[in-house]
């Protein structure tokens, strides 16, 4: 039902905000409230009533479901959040820049940390019990500045042999920063 003022109702709003979460969590508060024209409180509200967690719980819950199909390395060597993983297909990843990360003079994040987050989402990927990088050809497209959002995109491209080619694409709203291109090679357990 749509009132007057051309706005939902709140029974329809918190309706279909739980059918826009369900369809993608990571929509912000900020988002929801200029899709639905109202403040940014009324979204909190409506989140408080229907018990649906902040981003930042609703990224932390999809990611506990991810760790657990990892087989590569452990879950905690992830860097950045993995919020979805499709074994030897694809995987995502978010990682929250800090000032710690980057260099104190200029904050931008230190490469490192940019090819960490690459290289253990590709790793994660590659559907196998022990993987090692074994080429990586990186190139930063972008300087990455401290409190920026990384969200790293990883597709396995092709197997061959113990072989596993996985591309990674790092972006920060949604304008590409970082490309690495793995050579992952999965050694056989003994």
């Amino acid at each position: 039902m749509v009132s007057k003022t051309g706005r939902l109702s709140k029974v329809n709003r918190q309706s279909k905000l739980l059918e826009l979460l369900r369809e993608d969590p990571f929509v912000t508060d900020e988002d929801l409230s200029e899709n639905f024209k109202v403040s940014i409180q009324t979204i909190r509200l409506d989140r408080l009533e229907l018990g649906i967690p902040e981003l930042r719980q609703r990224i932390k819950n999809v990611a506990e479901k991810n760790y657990e199909k990892v087989r590569s390395i452990i879950g905690a060597e992830i860097v950045g959040e993995l919020v979805d993983l499709n074994l030897g297909v694809s995987g995502i990843s978010i990682l929250e820049t800090t000032s710690e990360m980057a260099f104190s003079k200029t904050s931008i994040v230190r490469g490192h940390h940019i090819f960490s987050q690459a290289e253990s989402l590709a790793m994660a990927v590659v559907d196998a019990e022990v993987a090692l990088t074994g080429v990586s050809n990186i190139k930063y497209l972008s300087p990455v500045s401290a409190g920026d959002k990384l969200v790293a995109k990883a597709e396995v491209i092709r197997v061959r042999g113990n072989n596993h080619f996985v591309h990674v694409k790092i972006y920060v709203n949604q304008i590409q920063v970082f490309r690495g291109k793995f050579i992952l090679v999965i050694i056989k357990s003994k």
